[in-house]
Order: C-alpha cells, then structure tokens, then sequence
C-alpha cells in the first residue's frame, strides 16, 4: 500500500524551483524569453509539488 508521504513531492517541488531559476537566469543573461518563461513555470509547478507534499504529510 502506499503510504501518505509527502516527502518525495517537497523534494520533487524544490528540485523543479531550482531548474526553473536557473533556466530563468539563464533564458534572462540571453534575452531568450522562452526559457525564461519556461523558468517560470517549472518554479510555478516546484511550488505546487512542495504544496502538495506538506498536504500529504498533514494527512
């Protein structure tokens, strides 16, 4: 059975904030606002991954 662990998420959701940043860094150094934009949004999603572990864990 699977246990309510929200670890893997919170680790999933930091591991995506970072790739976000750096894609965001990078897509802004380079006027490449496409990779910026898709900075954005894996920083968007990281936040989610981490909202849904700490919901996990309360459970």
């Amino acid at each position: 059975m699977t246990e309510h662990n929200g670890t893997s998420d919170k680790i999933k959701g930091a591991v995506s904030k970072i790739k976000g940043e750096v894609k965001d860094q990078i897509g802004n150094a380079t006027d490449n606002y496409s990779l910026q934009a898709e900075g954005k949004l894996d920083k968007i999603k990281g936040t989610i991954q981490e909202e849904i572990g700490k919901a996990k864990d309360q459970q």
